[in-house]
């Protein structure tokens, strides 16, 4: 029997209605600006390859199409039946499943810390206190059919102006709690919570994404979070799956192709502008990251995917 693609719980039409709305708000290939900051809408209408990105704390939910995250040795879905939560910035691959006649339609949503920690504090006061769940930095957990729905009337009003301008940051908050209440939302509470040593590898992250430009070393970054250097190398590769030297690379050849796509930047300006000395070596680890050279790279993102203007006081790198 063939498997459906219709989300389970929710009706054809309003699953129709979903990818309609998705449709109208993103009218290009890329990551579209809505009338709230922190959300996007991604079109894509290719299939796209494994490539490197780095996503800051947000929520990715897709709804038509797949996405598959790779990170560490685990897989990551997240398509029509699972949406993708990121609770610290970490670097992973990803391909993406689409087709012109099927375009990838997602819905990108930048975390505002300061609404998550205030439905922290609700949901906490309102029932027993959550298990203790381990942190996890990005975990991929099944749409419900609240989800779904709190889904839908956000769509709806992000179609009218009037709505989408009165409305909207209330149904984003109402996704908000919909993700701390999920299948996962106690790991996610717990890793927003940014205690113990996650707590501490989280602050970390912040410092590198704020003064990646500087120079950086690990004795620093682990006596800063109060750690010796092995421990701070142990724990913060069990957060990011990857070494802390080896992250604040990632952190600036990211942040240095976005610096030549969005501001015409040539490489050579780029890498000074996030931190290396030597505008080779930047195109050597540049190529090794992403495939192409800088310029190549550059070229292709101009040509093939809109990239949306950064946030005006953006917390994090990321890819987009």
């Amino acid at each position: 029997m063939k498997a459906s693609n219709r989300s389970p719980g929710l009706a054809d039409g309003d699953q129709q209605r979903m990818v309609a709305l998705l449709r109208a708000l993103a009218p290009q290939e890329g990551y579209n600006l809505t009338a709230l900051p922190d959300v996007r809408i991604l079109r894509s209408d290719r299939a796209l390859s494994r490539t490197p990105v780095l996503y800051d704390p947000g929520i990715v939910i897709v709804c038509q199409g797949r996405k598959r995250g790779y990170f560490g040795d685990q897989v990551y879905l997240y398509d029509e039946q699972h949406y993708l939560a990121v609770a610290v910035p970490v670097p992973f691959t990803m391909e993406t499943d689409a087709s012109p006649k099927r375009p990838l339609l997602a819905i990108y949503m930048h975390l505002d810390f300061r609404v998550a920690a205030e439905l922290m504090l609700q949901i906490e006061r309102e029932r027993m206190p959550a298990q203790d769940d381990a942190p996890q930095s990005m975990m991929s957990s099944p749409m419900d059919v609240a989800l779904r729905c709190s889904v839908l009337r956000f769509l709806e009003a992000m179609s009218k102006p009037l709505d989408a301008a009165v409305l909207g940051p209330a149904l984003v908050r109402e996704l908000y709690f919909r993700v701390l209440t999920g299948a996962q939302g106690n790991a996610m509470r717990a890793a927003l919570a940014m205690q113990g040593q996650f707590g501490k590898i989280g602050k970390a992250l912040r410092r590198i994404h704020s003064a990646y430009a500087q120079a950086l070393d690990l004795p620093q970054l682990a006596s800063e979070a109060g750690m010796s250097v092995p421990t701070f190398h142990s724990h913060f590769k069990a957060v990011t799956h990857t070494s802390p030297m080896q992250y604040v690379k990632s952190t600036r050849l990211h942040q240095g192709r976005l610096l030549m796509v969005r501001q015409g930047m040539t490489a050579e300006a780029a890498s000074h502008a996030v931190g290396y000395a030597s505008p080779s070596q930047f195109n050597r680890e540049f190529k090794r990251l992403f495939g192409l050279t800088p310029a190549a790279e550059a070229k292709r993102m101009l040509e093939s995917f809109a990239v949306p203007p950064a946030h005006a006081t953006p917390d994090f790198v990321s890819s987009h």
